[in-house]
């Protein structure tokens, strides 16, 4: 049983619970990002259960028609415990994902887009397998994966050069891992400062969507004025329970808008993850519940 402020931030614990979460999205114009809360699994057990759990949800979602997708971390099906378990694991998703309807062949033939599946991007050590997946994935799917980026690490401008002349989504966050210092910025000035640039780097050179991951009104609005004066497509990811009025004025605005909808019975450890990276998201859940 959910507590009352999981509840502000969690969906359910059940598939069931967060479809219809999506239902109730969808209905203000809201799409959703559907995400089981685990990772960092050091058996090769749970990372396939939560694989398997991953293809009956995307299976519930084309059977709803729902307007939303999943989003898939590294470390929750596989890769803590061996590169070879995640790319088995992730290709089970996205070959489901992939599937015509009422079909278990992800090669049948049909051009109908399928659901589409979101790589989470996790701490440092994650990235270069990460984005070699996605990389794989999304070229063999002719854009139907996306993968997230995050502003802090030092490297990115660089990683958006390569992905820039993919096929598929990439979302920029601004990171909340405790990277070091030597590989990251730290400051929230320095790292605000290189999320603008590579927001603007990206509406510059991508061609496909781009996911602007932020609660912050500032970069919100900067990529809207980005937008018009590249007409690059865009997209606004929010999480469930924080600034939720302010995702659906977008929405009526025209914007496209999407909630990430986490859901499972592991909503202690998505808090406690949360908290631990940075002081701030105490405070900032706290706003959330106290005047969203």
């Amino acid at each position: 049983m959910l507590p009352p402020i999981a509840s502000n931030f969690v969906a359910g614990e059940t598939p069931a619970a967060a479809l219809d979460h999506v239902e109730t999205l969808n209905a203000r114009g809201v799409a959703g990002i559907v995400n089981l809360l685990g990772e960092h699994y050091t058996e090769r057990a749970p990372a396939d259960a939560d694989a398997e759990a991953y293809v009956d949800l995307v299976g519930g979602i084309a059977d709803r028609s729902l307007d939303a997708c999943v989003s898939v971390k590294a470390s929750q099906i596989g890769l803590d415990v061996g590169e070879d378990v995640f790319r088995e694991n992730l290709a089970r998703i996205v070959d489901a994902a992939n599937a015509p309807p009422g079909s278990a062949d992800a090669d049948a033939g049909d051009d109908t887009p399928g659901v589409f599946v979101w790589i989470d991007m996790e701490d440092h050590e994650t990235t270069d397998v990460t984005l070699d997946e996605f990389e794989r994935h999304t070229t063999a799917t002719d854009g139907n994966v996306g993968v997230c980026v995050q502003a802090n690490l030092k490297r990115t401008p660089d990683d958006l050069e390569r992905l820039a002349d993919l096929p598929g989504k990439v979302r920029l966050v601004k990171g909340a891992y405790d990277e070091p210092a030597s590989i990251a910025h730290t400051k929230k000035a320095r790292v605000d400062e290189a999320y603008r640039d590579c927001l603007a780097s990206m509406f510059e050179a991508f061609d496909d969507g781009i996911a602007v991951g932020s609660h912050d009104p500032e970069m919100v609005a900067y990529a809207g004025e980005l937008h018009a004066e590249y007409g690059t497509p865009y997209e606004v990811q929010m999480l469930t329970g924080v600034r939720e009025s302010a995702q659906f004025a977008l929405a009526d605005d025209g914007v496209t808008v999407y909630q990430y909808v986490p859901y499972g019975d592991k909503w202690f450890s998505y808090f406690y993850r949360r908290i631990r990276e940075r002081k701030s998201n105490a405070l900032f859940a706290l706003r959330a519940v106290l005047g969203r």
